[in-house]
């Protein structure tokens, strides 16, 4: 295999790559999302820095994601916890944790942007007159919410605001000295979005503490909104925002 070949490979393994280079069409991509407020503390020690919590609103969106279809992927469910903070006067959210059952979604999602992508078990279904959304740590329950299901119809700008909020993330690629090769705040958010359906209604939320899944490190202290929502998205490329290594450079 010659440099050219080797330098085409997006992956390993080399010759059977963990993902396909494609960029990711979502279909039917079905959310239940919680937002609920939290301890400031516990917040203000886990979103990096230039990103700003609103000192007012200590708040944090658990929410799970049943993925239809997706190219190169097919169907997996996804759920984490995400962040409301500013960058500069840009309102967006910090993806803190995501726990998924595809392992090539994990590893594309870590590797090619820098989604916190952990392997899990989460899930998302109709039970009677409940949404649930349950996720799992091996054998292990970390989070449980509920939601009636279907209560009140969501207006669908709403909705479109909620999904479409630009998201950001640390990306780390770690160098052979124990150091880090990169280490930059990046910055990505949806597109081509279709809102197909969208409802919001009463709901709960339990985490339960776990050292490997630490989303109870986040307590909820008060539910402030939930919705459940079902769209068609494309996933933007992620673009770097801030250097941390350049900052350490400069001073």
């Amino acid at each position: 295999m010659n440099r050219a070949r080797i330098l085409e490979t997006l992956s390993t393994p080399v010759t059977a790559p963990a993902y396909a280079p494609v960029a990711a069409r979502f279909t039917d991509r079905e959310y239940l999302s919680i937002v609920y407020r939290t301890d400031p503390d516990a917040l203000r020690a886990v979103v990096p820095e230039p990103l700003r919590v609103d000192p007012g609103e200590p708040l944090v969106r658990f929410e799970v994601m049943k993925m239809g279809d997706v190219t190169a992927y097919g169907p997996y469910v996804e759920a984490g916890q995400a962040i409301p903070v500013r960058f500069g006067d840009e309102r967006g959210e910090y993806l803190h944790a995501m726990y998924l059952d595809s392992f090539a979604a994990t590893a594309a999602g870590r590797e090619v942007s820098a989604y916190p992508k952990a392997m899990g078990t989460p899930a998302l279904f109709a039970d009677h007159a409940a949404l649930v959304g349950t996720l799992d740590y091996g054998s292990v329950r970390v989070a449980t919410a509920t939601m009636g299901y279907k209560h009140r119809p969501l207006d669908p700008e709403l909705a479109r605001e909620q999904i479409a909020v630009p998201t950001y993330m640390v990306k780390v690629v770690p160098g052979y000295d124990g150091t880090p090769r990169v280490c930059e705040l990046v910055r990505t958010r949806i597109t081509d979005l279709v809102v197909k359906e969208a409802y919001t209604g009463p709901a709960r939320l339990q985490l339960f503490a776990h050292v490997l899944a630490p989303l109870a490190d986040l307590p909820v202290r008060e539910i402030v909104a939930a919705s459940h929502i079902v769209t068609d998205l494309t996933l933007d490329r992620a673009v770097p925002v801030h250097d941390y290594l350049a900052e350490e450079e400069a001073s």
